[in-house]
């Protein structure tokens, strides 16, 4: 029997007061995908598969999710192909804000909390009302504040990763933190499996990395930031992110899923945290590398640390030693720095194999409001990491002033010109006859 609660017209949904929900679904040929759909709209809202005297008609239309939208692809009128053994949906499912509170954690369970064990289903987006954001902070910096914070006013910024990953004293990595300084690095941020080990407290690198700033930017009078890793339990994570900032620390980073998405808005919100997030991307492939299960990885690395307030966002570059689909970068850089109601706009971050020769590809894609995540190309640079460093910034000057191209005979910078010979440059972004076998 058809159902005028559960199955409205979208006409019939005030959007403004519910986040909506888009699945891909995988059913049989030939299941009901009427009954199938309600009966996840039902589990994400009233909570069973059977009437309950308690769940009346108001309580319902109050509370339950809404299923505004059907469709099959292919679209599917007059017959079935004999021989069909599935069939592809997208549904979009409308759920009340206030069945849930300003945070991420609940919202996330009435999306996709039981039904993400349903088998071939597939949480692509998440539509939010300003009634739900308005809550929201958001990041602190983000793009405008940090580009303020450091005095960069276009250009894209360059982070370095710290190489080796592991294995260095504070002093040794303080050393490499120095080099990418001296090269015009904006920030160097510690390796992800970097925190604090009996050889490498954090506290001890935030006081040596910070020396080793200090001492750059007298030399070249350009501020480097040092993102510190604070990732811990939940417990010591404020705790952690406190004792840095009174150490000195300038930026702060946290592998924020494994640690949990609104760990970001407790260090976001605390206004004794003032200094920019850095959200690391770690086991985000588990959650959204399968194409019929997980959640769109536009969600997980885009909108909602975004929504729970980092400033830069870690995210594979499809370029690189990484996998990830060009269209699927391009979503979440898109998610990082779109027109999000107020909340302000993060750095979009692609890393993992970065070097100067990728450059072009990435302004192309991005513009000037992305950063440059390099950490091989720096320290493996057949002159040194600063000349790594040099390279990069060389490379990001040469896109810029040739509107997203690297010009052959205008690289005369040696450092760029040994990055070339070492690694290639891509071909759409290269112009003229640059011999890279004999730079």
């Amino acid at each position: 029997m058809y159902d005028p609660i559960a199955f409205p017209i979208p006409e019939g949904v005030d959007l403004d007061t519910h986040i909506l929900a888009t699945y891909l679904y995988q059913t049989s040929a030939t299941a009901n995908i009427h009954k199938l759909a309600a009966a996840i709209s039902e589990q994400q809202s009233g909570g069973t598969w059977v009437s309950l005297e308690g769940e009346t008609s108001e309580v319902r239309e109050r509370h339950v999710g809404k299923i505004i939208s059907i469709w099959e692809v292919p679209d599917h009128e007059f017959s079935l192909p004999h021989d069909l053994r599935t069939r592809d949906w997208v549904l979009q499912i409308a759920y009340p804000v206030h069945n849930v509170g300003p945070q991420i954690p609940l919202m996330l369970t009435m999306v996709y909390g039981e039904i993400a064990s349903a088998g071939r289903l597939k949480l692509l987006d998440l539509a939010f009302p300003r009634a739900y954001t308005n809550d929201f902070a958001g990041p602190k910096f983000g793009i405008a504040g940090m580009r303020e914070l450091l005095g960069v006013p276009d250009r894209p910024l360059l982070v370095v990763m710290v190489k080796p990953s592991i294995g260095l004293t504070p002093k040794q990595s303080a050393e490499a933190f120095y080099q990418a300084a001296l090269g015009g690095a904006d920030g160097v941020k510690d390796d992800e499996i970097v925190v604090s080990h009996p050889w490498s407290h954090f506290l001890d690198r935030v006081r040596e990395h910070e020396a080793a700033a200090k001492a750059a930017f007298e030399q070249t009078g350009h501020r480097t930031l040092y993102f510190v890793n604070i990732t811990d339990r939940p417990d010591r994570l404020v705790e952690n992110a406190h004792r840095a900032v009174e150490a000195g620390a300038s930026a702060l980073m946290v592998s924020y899923l494994v640690v949990g998405i609104s760990a970001l808005s407790m260090l976001a919100d605390d206004p004794a945290i003032n200094v920019p997030l850095l959200a690391h991307l770690n086991f985000s492939g588990a959650i959204y590398g399968d194409p019929w299960s997980g959640v769109s990885s536009h969600l997980i690395l885009g909108k909602l640390p975004r929504l729970a307030g980092a400033d830069l966002v870690v995210y594979p570059s499809p370029y690189g030693k990484l996998s990830l689909l060009p269209a699927k970068h391009l979503r979440i850089a898109q998610a990082l720095t779109g027109r999000f109601h107020d909340i302000k706009r993060s750095w979009p971050m692609p890393g993992g194999g970065v070097h100067p020769g990728m450059l072009p590809l990435l302004f192309n894609d991005m513009g000037r409001d992305f950063i440059v995540g390099a950490g091989g190309a720096v320290h493996g640079h057949p002159l040194g990491p600063t000349a790594g460093t040099r390279a990069l910034r060389q490379a990001i000057d040469a896109v810029m002033a040739d509107d997203g191209f690297i010009r052959s005979d205008r690289v005369q910078e040696p450092e760029l010109a040994a990055a070339l010979a070492t690694w290639g440059i891509s071909e759409t972004g290269v112009k003229g006859n640059y011999d890279l076998m004999t730079a």
